[in-house]
């Protein structure tokens, strides 16, 4: 099947209209809710039961229905307050990619949200976050969200990301005026960190497509190697990397047995899956020479459990987990010394908005290939991730490792 191909498969998957269960059928991504014109009938003198209900989980967050500030919802379908009512945080993101429901700034929104502690208001039972959590991490499961995800199409990613290509949290704080210069600074970080000199050979574990294989090698001196489960990634980052002394590899992380001077793994241990966090941790450290350095970036939460946001896992990244502290030193312990921790969640917020401002001024551009409802979908996508790095209630870890302790210890870089 060609790129085009896969493309459009997964986009007509995405218009269909509703099937059973996903479980029944693993391997197509779930429909939506089927597109339905705005209820245009006029409000009922009464208000209806549901609407009072919504309105009590509302109540004390400052968010109102229909009201005068750009994070208020306007609700364009009656249908909507019954769905989220009963589905959660499920509803209202498929009632959003519907259209049965408007928000001026929806980022704004969902930081009000998560603030008031509405997210816990409407929470599904944790019974499901924790089936989702022991599904992932297994071997079968390990090329789905490459497939899932990051083979939508690199004409999406292209237009959306910087000019490097890199998807995961960019540095504002050194003073980048851009997206190129704040994912610059990141990337450059991260080689200070692991100490990049030349001539030293670098794992990237989870390299996209290759955007920092190819700063190391310019900037730095070094031959990488990259390994990702994204057909896409594969494709486009070996035509980027031609000519470099860079290898993009389709594979398994958990097949790799070869010593490294360095490793790194930026976005990509969201998709680990709780009960493979060791495992990762194995790998990572058979792979790293005895004197080496290993960096892990990765977003986090602030505490250990089993959810997942039903929506985020169903559409946007399936058999994911966003580990805590307590799970990442766990998985290290015994195998690395943890030499330095380092937040930057509050980075990711800028970088969001930064992704969605750049999709929606080259939308058109690829508007034909994707549709109404997936632009629906990708804004939804965006802006909340957005609104909970800004409520704080996602974080961005980048944690240096190393497998015995460095001599004199490590002075942490910022």
């Amino acid at each position: 099947m060609t790129t085009a191909d896969r493309k459009r498969s997964r986009l007509v998957a995405l218009d269909a209209e509703p099937r059973k269960p996903r479980q029944e059928a693993p391997s197509a991504r779930p429909a939506l809710v089927p597109a339905s014109a705005p209820d245009t009938r006029a409000a009922p003198a009464r208000r209806s039961a549901l609407y009072e209900r919504f309105e009590a989980v509302l109540a004390g967050s400052g968010i109102g229905l229909d009201g005068a500030n750009p994070w208020d919802l306007r609700v364009r379908d009656e249908r909507f307050f019954g769905k989220v009512l009963r589905q959660g945080t499920l509803g209202l993101g498929e009632a959003y990619v519907a259209g049965w429901w408007d928000c001026d700034r929806l980022d704004e929104l969902v930081c009000r949200a998560l603030r008031a502690g509405l997210h816990l208001r409407l929470s599904r039972p944790a019974l499901l976050g924790l089936w989702k959590a022991l599904l992932a991490g297994r071997r079968a499961k390990a090329f789905e969200i490459g497939e899932w995800h990051y083979d939508i199409g690199n004409d999406l990613f292209e237009r959306m990301l910087d000019r490097r290509m890199i998807y995961s949290c960019a540095v504002w704080s050194h003073g980048a005026r851009s997206l190129d210069e704040a994912q610059e600074a990141k990337l450059d970080l991260i080689c200070r960190k692991v100490r990049l000199r030349p001539g030293m050979r670098l794992l990237d574990i989870g390299c996209g497509w290759g955007g920092l294989a190819i700063f190391a090698a310019q900037r730095y001196g070094v031959s990488v190697v990259g390994v990702t489960v994204s057909q896409e990634q594969v494709e486009l980052g070996r035509r980027r990397t031609a000519g470099l002394p860079i290898e993009i590899r389709f594979q398994d992380y958990r097949d790799l047995d070869e010593s490294f001077d360095a490793v790194v793994s930026v976005g990509m241990f969201e998709h680990v899956g709780f009960r493979s966090y060791e495992p990762f941790m194995d790998v990572a450290r058979r792979c790293l020479e005895d004197d080496g350095l290993f960096l892990l970036h990765t977003i986090g939460s602030g505490i250990t459990d089993f959810e997942v946001d039903t929506w985020i896992a169903r559409y946007i990244f399936p058999n994911g987990h966003i580990p805590s502290m307590r799970q990442i030193a766990a998985a290290a312990e015994g195998r690395f010394v943890i030499e330095d921790w380092q937040n930057l969640g509050a980075d990711y917020d800028p970088t969001l908005m930064a992704w969605f401002a750049n999709f929606s001024a080259r939308w058109q551009e690829i508007a034909s290939g994707y549709g109404e409802r997936f632009r629906r979908l990708w804004t939804y996508y965006l802006l909340t991730c957005a609104g909970a790095f800004r409520a704080r209630h996602n974080q961005l870890w980048q944690i240096v490792l190393s497998p015995h302790g460095g001599a004199g210890g490590y002075a942490p870089l910022r």
